[in-house]
């Protein structure tokens, strides 16, 4: 995300009416509700994630522990336990 000079894109009065509010500081401005995407709409992160739950389930059901699941993957062990649940639930 890059920043734009308000005075680029805004009118003076428009400009002046934010510094009766906050004068000389960054702020952010949300999209509206109607532009926004879904976390991981972007990339393919969602997928990625989605992949590798799918593994440790079928790791898990193979024999492998909460335990060797988390340090196999970097996840504490009540990571490897939701998505355990949450897979054997789906």
């Amino acid at each position: 995300m890059g920043y734009i000079k308000a005075e680029e894109i805004l009118p003076i009065e428009i400009i002046e009416l934010i510094q009766q509010y906050v004068d000389g500081e960054s702020i952010y401005i949300p999209r509206k509700s109607s532009h926004r995407q879904a976390w991981g709409a972007g990339t393919q992160i969602k997928q990625e994630l989605l992949r590798r739950d799918r593994q440790i389930y079928e790791e898990y059901l193979a024999g492998s522990n909460t335990e060797e699941l988390a340090g196999r993957y970097y996840l504490s062990q009540k990571s490897i336990q939701r998505i355990v649940r949450i897979q054997k639930s789906s």
